[in-house]
C-alpha cells in the first residue's frame, strides 16, 4: 500500500532526528552562511536523510530545504518544506533544544506537518485537520492550554518590522510581566509546545510564508485549535507579517494589547 503524506512526513522527520541524535556532541564542521549564522555537518546530513525519504516516495514533488534550497519543478503544486535542525546554535553549544521540521504544502494549504524533538523522542504531527504527539508509536491528541502562562518570544533576527515592532519590548512591559512569564528557547519546537499545552503563546517577527522554520509549527497550532495571527491580529502571511500564536482567545487578546501599545501608533 502506498505511504500516506502524513506517514511520509513522520518517516522523513524521524530519519532527520536520528541523524541529529547520532551526531550530537561530536566536533562538527561548520559552514558559514552569513554573519552570526552557520550550518553544521549535522544540519546537512540530517537534511540529506530527510530528502532521501521524500524523493524516494514522491519524486515529482518540489522541495525547499533550509540548507539545499529549492529543487523540483517551479510550478509544482506540492512543495515540501524542510528544516533539518531548527536551533543550530543551541545544538552546536550542546544544548538539547532543537526541532526537525517537515511540512507539505499542497496548493495553498499545509496538509501534513511534523515537528520532531530528537532528544525527547516526541514527534508532533498533523494531517491538516487534527494534531497529535506520537511517543512509542502511540498518538495522543494535542490540547492547547494557557495555564502555564509561559510565552516564548523569539529574539533572533531578522526584524523586518523594526523599529515599529520589536518582540524584545514585550519583556519590559509591566502588563506582560504581571500576566506572563517569558521564555527564549530559540527553536520553533516552542511553537509546537503551544499546540501541546506546554506554552501559553509564542511571538515572533518575520515574513513567514513558506517558511521552512515555521510552517510545521503553525500547521500544528491551527489543527490543535490555537489562535494564530500576524503581530497585529491580521490573518497569517498578510500585512506586517510576524506571528502571534496563543492557546486561547483571552491570551491572544492580551498579547495584542501589549504589542499595540508598544508600537509607535499605539503610543
Amino acid at each position: 500500500m502506498p505511504i500516506t503524506d502524513q506517514e511520509l512526513a513522520l518517516t522523513a522527520a524521524r530519519a532527520g532526528a536520528a541523524v541529529v541524535r547520532r551526531m550530537y556532541g561530536a566536533s562538527l564542521t561548520r559552514v558559514q552562511k552569513s554573519a552570526g549564522d552557520f550550518a553544521t555537518a549535522a544540519d546537512i546530513e540530517a537534511e540529506r536523510a530527510i530528502l532521501d525519504v521524500i524523493r524516494a516516495a514522491r519524486p515529482d514533488d518540489a522541495v525547499t530545504g533550509e540548507e539545499s534550497g529549492r529543487t523540483g519543478s517551479g510550478d509544482a503544486e506540492r512543495m515540501w518544506l524542510v528544516d533539518p535542525l531548527c536551533g543550530t546554535l543551541n545544538y552546536a553549544a550542546r544544548t538539547m533544544l532543537v526541532a526537525v521540521n517537515v511540512a507539505l504544502r499542497a496548493g495553498s494549504d499545509i496538509t501534513a506537518a511534523v515537528s520532531a524533538d530528537p532528544f525527547a523522542d516526541e514527534v508532533f504531527w498533523t494531517d491538516g485537520d487534527h494534531a497529535y504527539v506520537r511517543r512509542d508509536d502511540v498518538d495522543e491528541k494535542l490540547t492547547p492550554s494557557p495555564d502555564s502562562r509561559l510565552v516564548d518570544v523569539n529574539l533572533d533576527p531578522p526584524f523586518p518590522n523594526a523599529p515599529g515592532f520589536r518582540a524584545v519590548r514585550l519583556l519590559a512591559d509591566e502588563r506582560f510581566a504581571e500576566r506572563f512569564r517569558p521564555r527564549v528557547v530559540s527553536t520553533t519546537l516552542a511553537v509546537a509546545w503551544v499546540a501541546a499545552g506546554r506554552r501559553a503563546a509564542y511571538v515572533t517577527d518575520g515574513h513567514l510564508r513558506d517558511s521552512v522554520h515555521f510552517a510545521a509549527g503553525i500547521a500544528l497550532c491551527r489543527a490543535a485549535g490555537c489562535v494564530v495571527t500576524g503581530i497585529h491580529g491580521q490573518p497569517p502571511y498578510t500585512g506586517a507579517g510576524g506571528l502571534v500564536v496563543a492557546a486561547d482567545r483571552e491570551t491572544h487578546a492580551a498579547l495584542l494589547d501589549v504589542i499595540g501599545d508598544r508600537s509607535p501608533s499605539g503610543r
